[in-house]
C-alpha cells in the first residue's frame, strides 16, 4: 500500500493486520467485506480480512514467528502451550483443525486430542 500508508493510525495497526493475515488497502479500494478504518474524521485504511479457511495457516505461522523455530522443533510443554494457544484462538473449531496442528507440531492427532483432553481436566479441577 502507497500513500496513506506513513499515517501513524496505519502504522500502528499494521502488526494487528500482520498478525490476523489481513491485507491493508487504500480505503478507495475497499470491497464489501473489507473493514473501513476511520481516524480523526477521515478514512485512512481498509483492512481486508483472510477467509476462515486461511486463518489457521496464518495462526501457525504466527506462532512460528514468535518461537523462532519451526513448531515441530519445540519440546513437549511448549508444544502443549501451543495447543493451548489455539484452542483459545478457536482453531479446533475450523474443519480439519486437529490434523492442521497435528502435522505443524509433528505430532498425531491422538496427541493433540490428549493435549486437549489435559488441559480441560486442569480447568474442571479448578
Amino acid at each position: 500500500m502507497t500513500g496513506p500508508a506513513d499515517h501513524p493510525f496505519v502504522r500502528a495497526v499494521k502488526p494487528l493486520v500482520d498478525a490476523m493475515g489481513g491485507e491493508m488497502v487504500a480505503p478507495e479500494l475497499a470491497r464489501g467485506d473489507d473493514v473501513v478504518l476511520t481516524w480523526e474524521g477521515a478514512d485512512r485504511v481498509a483492512v481486508r480480512l483472510p477467509h476462515l479457511s486461511d486463518s489457521l495457516d496464518h495462526l501457525l505461522a504466527d506462532l512460528e514467528r514468535r518461537h523462532g523455530c519451526p513448531l515441530a522443533e519445540l519440546d513437549r510443554k511448549t508444544k502443549q502451550s501451543v495447543v493451548r494457544i489455539l484452542e483459545t484462538r478457536g482453531a479446533f473449531s475450523v474443519r480439519h483443525g486437529v490434523e492442521t496442528v497435528a502435522s505443524a507440531l509433528g505430532v498425531s492427532r491422538f496427541t493433540v486430542y490428549n493435549y486437549l483432553n489435559r488441559e480441560n481436566a486442569a480447568k474442571s479441577e479448578s
